[in-house]
């Protein structure tokens, strides 16, 4: 049996949040989660119970990765005292 087709309904009024042009968001239902979608720019989201957009995960300190630091050589370095710079014998 093939799946139930998706219906998709243009929401009059509505403006893109990433485009803003008016009338082209399109609501949809997968899996009885509400979607809406742009058909100017593409722009898609979900929606939670109160119709609020969901991000696709929270921008935080936490979560950004740590830039790799490249390997560093050790190096030994020594160091001779500069005669000239020696005090003169009390």
């Amino acid at each position: 049996m093939d799946a139930p087709a998706v219906i998709k309904r243009f929401i009059a009024g509505a403006v893109c949040p990433a485009c803003s042009s008016m009338d082209t968001i399109r609501m949809f239902d997968l899996d009885g989660v509400p979607n809406r979608e742009c058909v100017s720019c593409g722009y898609a989201d979900t929606l939670d119970e109160r119709g609020n957009s969901v991000p696709k995960e929270i921008p935080t300190r936490v979560t950004k990765a740590k830039a790799v630091k490249p390997a560093v050589k050790a190096q030994t370095v020594q160091f001779f005292p500069n005669p000239r710079l020696k005090k003169p014998d009390a």
